[in-house]
């Protein structure tokens, strides 16, 4: 099976906000980066019996909605990072006695409120394990979610340490193409 993991396009959320699981809205420049995505798309949609999932927030459902034809499901577990009360608050403005200890260990450390980098990966794990172990998939499935979800899954099938996952440049509107095939992982390229 080939999966696609799609970054959704750029949102409207001012530079240096903290915004993670919140549900923010895209970009002015929407229509110019979902025909950005579609143009790089088209290939595999159009060739290929595809399967979709999506995270329900609206900047990766409505990259979603517009590309695919057919039906799209919705999986809570493709949210992004829950920043719990963090979330759209100034990263410049969060208190240190919370920011100091996540940043020493966001692996484990979960954010106030919030979850860790761990607590994520498992969750999209589950996902990405129940999306391999569905007996009638097409071979090719496209998954439109965030940037820390994305490094948590080629963490994983990578065989990564969750620590090095933001060394990995995950843009908006990136793809990354994921070979599964007698139990191994690829990562065959990413395009951004």
């Amino acid at each position: 099976m080939d999966f696609y993991l799609i970054r959704h396009t750029r949102v409207a959320t001012p530079a240096g906000i903290c915004y993670g699981c919140s549900d923010v809205p895209v970009a002015a420049t929407y229509p110019e980066d979902e025909a950005a995505v579609r143009t790089r798309l088209a290939p595999i949609v159009n060739n290929n019996p595809v399967v979709a999932y999506s995270s329900p927030l609206t900047r990766c459902r409505s990259l979603a909605e517009a590309l695919v034809p057919g039906s799209i499901h919705f999986d809570d577990r493709l949210r992004e990072y829950d920043f719990g009360r963090w979330e759209l608050q100034p990263w410049s403005e969060l208190p240190a006695a919370e920011l100091d200890p996540w940043m020493a260990d966001y692996v484990q450390v979960p954010a106030p409120g919030g979850e860790s980098f761990l607590d994520l990966q498992a969750r999209t794990t589950a996902f990405l394990l129940d999306m391999l172990a569905q007996p009638d998939a097409p071979q090719t499935a496209l998954v439109f979610c965030h940037s820390a979800v994305i490094r948590s899954l080629l963490c994983h099938c990578l065989g990564l340490p969750l620590a090095n996952a933001f060394r990995l440049d995950i843009d908006y509107g990136s793809i990354s193409k994921v070979r599964y095939s007698q139990g191994r992982f690829n990562v065959a390229y990413t395009n951004a």
